[in-house]
This record gives C-alpha cells, structure tokens and sequence, in this order.
C-alpha cells in the first residue's frame, strides 16, 4: 500500500511540476506571440526571459536558450525575434 502511495505522490509531483513549468511556459508564449502588437519590444523581452527561466526550470536547456536569444532579440529585430521564437516553440513541441 505505501509503495503505490509513493509512487503516485512521485507521479503527481511531476505532473505538478510539468503543469508549473512547461505549461505556464507554453501558455504564456502563445500570450506574447499572439499578442505582440500590443506590447513594447522592453514588454517582450521581459515576457521572454521570464518564459525561458520557466523552461531552463523544467530541464529545457535549447529551448530555454532559443527563448533567452529571442528575448535579446526582440529589442534589435523583428525577424529574428520570430525566428527564434519560433524555433524555440517547435523545440518544446518535440519535447
């Protein structure tokens, strides 16, 4: 009885953490990207850092790193800020 218990307190921890983490970190991405026109390039690559602690958090090291670059990105070129972004979301969709 107590070794299921185990498991499933180490199972529900993880999913805690998963939930905390990579979903937070999914969710608000989207928030940014499809709301970029409404933020000031400064409101971005703050949103970014942030989302990309969340995933060097969740052992996400690339996407975390795509997600840091596209944050410094965003205050020099559009493009690239995407480009990056994008790439970071394909990385944590594989994941």
């Amino acid at each position: 009885m107590e070794l299921s218990r185990q498991r499933m307190r180490e199972h529900t921890l993880e999913q805690f953490k998963h939930v905390r983490t990579c979903i937070l970190a999914r969710e608000l991405c989207l928030l940014v990207r499809t709301n970029r026109v409404a933020f000031n390039a400064e409101d971005a690559r703050e949103h970014c850092a942030f989302i990309a602690k969340l995933c060097s958090e969740a052992g996400c090291k690339e996407q975390s790193d795509l997600c840091s670059k596209a944050a410094e990105a965003v205050l020099t070129s559009e493009e690239k800020y995407l480009e990056l972004c994008e790439q970071s979301c394909m990385k944590c969709g594989e994941s």
